[in-house]
């Protein structure tokens, strides 16, 4: 597999940067690989990546890269730094939290490797910089958490002509592929379009292994050097899942759609097209059989009101007043054990079709779940089926934690 750069000495190729003594000693051991020496490292060196990402998978990938002595790398994200993070995100410390991430990576990465040139661009990728952003680098790795995001990167990459290292994980089980290479498959081969509103849950739902991203984010940095260098056997059509629960790896080969919407023979999508409003949630009726999909995406707690929405505050100033809502609570049981409301009552999600009968359809019914994106599905579901007066918990019970009772722990 030929690498995404002009090959060494082909027309259009830049002049390699050289290296310094102190480079020397520091990139030994890649020297004295006979895949690599010290032609490879001087590639290496005068490479450019952008990052979409500086969290879960974005953190071993920018690490190791900078570690590796890729010369120039950006960083894409515009997130500041949560407790949450931590058990994953280790471009960032406990020290960083509330700091941009850009901040902390960069502080981070040049203690990492300060022969590194860091290009931080704090700002939200959309459809109005991605093509400006993707067009100033040799090659992309996608450690993005949402599927606007990764729609969005993966069109602009086909569009530019760029090679898309791309990486996903849930729970306990990751992905990892290349995409928009010469003659090789895209993203949306594989999905060609974004999946409904309501249909996948995320990360901060479901959950995730805290080695997980580390793993596959290592995988994604493992892809971007064997394409800097031109070596060994990309995973170029490719798909590769890691199941963290039983150490396994399995692949699935992935072909070329000659109908792809973006990378196709006759592509329907010729510009970059913005996915908003993506909250990726479970539908209540898959609730109980839908497998989880692959995602990091962060919690969307918004704190814009939406209709149905009873704001935190209100809810605590009414709680012993005779009209109190009733509080209830469609978390998982592993949820309910970290942290609760006193008060509230207790049905899963996925349980609720078939415990319609144990709420009082005429009472107000405050519904919770971690960050509002789940309850937001039950009220919709609730006031289907005759419950008028449900309504949504904005922002959950980690704003009811921030803003009403802080002995309630945070997850």
């Amino acid at each position: 597999m030929a690498s995404s750069l002009p090959p060494l000495g082909a027309p259009g190729h830049v002049a390699l940067e050289k290296l310094q003594p102190e480079e020397t000693r520091r990139y030994g051991r890649h020297l004295i690989l006979s895949e690599i020496g010290v032609e490879g490292q001087e590639r290496l060196k005068s490479s450019r990546v952008l990052l979409v990402g500086a969290g879960g998978l974005g953190s071993p990938m920018a690490l190791y890269l900078a570690a590796a002595g890729v010369g120039t790398l950006g960083l894409v994200d515009f997130d500041t730094v949560d407790e949450t993070n931590l058990h994953r995100q280790l471009l960032h410390g406990t020290a960083d939290v509330g700091r941009p991430k850009l901040d902390s990576a960069r502080d981070r990465l040049r203690e990492v490797n300060p022969h590194v040139t860091l290009e931080c661009h704090e700002m939200r990728l959309d459809a109005s910089n991605a093509a400006q952003l993707v067009a100033g680098y040799d090659l992309v790795a996608d450690g993005s958490d949402n599927f606007g995001t990764r729609y969005l990167v993966n069109d602009a990459c086909v569009m530019a002509g760029k090679t898309n290292v791309w990486g996903a994980v849930f729970q306990f089980e990751g992905q990892v592929s290349v995409f928009g290479a010469p003659d090789g498959p895209c993203y949306r081969c594989l999905y060609p379009d974004p999946p409904p509103p309501g249909s996948v849950p995320n990360c901060a739902e479901g959950g995730v292994l805290g080695v997980l991203p580390g793993i596959i984010g290592l995988l994604q940095a493992n892809e971007v050097i064997k394409l800097l260098l031109g070596i060994g056997e990309p995973l170029v059509g490719r798909l590769s899942l890691f199941d963290a629960l039983n150490g396994g790896f399995r692949e699935v080969r992935l072909a070329k759609d000659p109908q792809c919407p973006v990378c196709g023979e006759r592509p329907s999508v010729t510009e970059l097209v913005e996915y908003e409003g993506y909250c990726e949630v479970v539908p209540l009726s898959d609730a109980a059989t839908s497998e989880p999909a692959i995602s990091e995406a962060t919690p969307v707690g918004s704190a814009e009101l939406l209709p149905f929405d009873i704001p935190v505050q209100e809810l605590a100033s009414r709680r012993d007043a005779p009209d109190a809502p009733v509080i209830l609570d469609v978390r998982t049981q592993q949820e309910r054990a970290i942290a609760s409301v006193d008060g509230s009552i207790w049905i899963p999600m996925h349980e609720l079709p078939q415990r319609l009968q144990e709420i009082e359809s005429q009472r107000e019914v405050a519904v919770l779940c971690h960050s509002g994106i789940r309850s937001t599905q039950v009220v919709h579901f609730l006031r289907q089926q005759g419950f008028d007066r449900s309504r949504n918990i904005a922002g959950g019970i980690d704003r009811w934690s921030v803003e009403v009772d802080s002995s309630v722990p945070r997850y």
